[in-house]
């Protein structure tokens, strides 16, 4: 038994070059996105170090949130990109920023509005009596807002006929409403992101977002893929 060369020796993992590439390329996209997304919101993450509680000031809070729909559409714009280019350059993102910039922000702002407005509402209604009926009512409102404008954000990034309107809004509203278990998992994910990434902020903004972005966009293009059957 001591003769043989094999013995005592630990298995090696072998890799294949594809699979090796095909991982740095993920963790590229992961990056790049969770990169763009910081530098988008920069002044928002600045404003939230600074306060903890920015239900105070909801007006400053709500002005600096308008800037997560254009960094999201970005960041979806991006990876789908990606898909046809595995290291899809970083300047993409910033590229894909500006394009969507003004509908993304048209689009978002109704929806950043109706959340801002109900979740503030909630926080400050939590401990008076006569209307703490409302406040269950106020929470789903604010949910249903939020996870509505990340599906109208991947509508805007995969889809170039959107254009800014009611119609749109009510078409991503009824696109969760109609598809809600996917709509659960959307905001289920995206909850769990925003949890960890209060905890530790750098840890969680520099590995989080980009992993929950990829399959939110692909839960969402199932969705309106479903409820929207014209929507590509």
């Amino acid at each position: 038994m001591s003769g043989m060369p094999n013995a005592g020796r630990r298995p090696r993992l072998n890799v294949a070059y594809g699979s090796w590439d095909l991982i740095w390329s993920h963790v590229h996209r992961v990056l790049v996105v969770n990169l763009g997304l910081a530098a988008a919101n920069l002044p928002l993450l600045v404003a939230l170090q600074a306060t903890h509680q920015p239900w105070g000031h909801p007006i400053a809070f709500l002005l600096l949130s308008l800037g997560i729909g254009p960094s999201l559409a970005a960041a979806f714009g991006y990876l789908g990109r990606a898909e046809n280019d595995e290291r899809a350059p970083t300047a993409d993102y910033f590229r894909a920023y500006r394009r969507l910039f003004a509908r993304a922000v048209a689009m978002w702002a109704p929806f950043a509005l109706l959340a801002g407005t109900a979740a503030a509402d909630a926080v400050l209604l939590r401990e008076t009596a006569p209307v703490l009926a409302l406040v269950p009512a106020l929470v789903v409102i604010a949910l249903l807002a939020g996870n509505s404008g990340v599906v109208a954000m991947v509508h805007v990034a995969t889809d170039d006929s959107v254009r800014v309107g009611g119609r749109s809004c009510l078409a991503a509203l009824y696109t969760v409403t109609r598809r809600w278990m996917l709509g659960l998992m959307n905001l289920g994910l995206l909850a769990v992101a925003v949890l960890l990434v209060n905890q530790d902020p750098l840890l969680g903004l520099a590995v989080l977002p980009g992993c929950v972005l990829f399959v939110v966009r692909r839960n969402a293009g199932a969705m309106l893929a479903a409820a929207l059957p014209g929507t590509r």
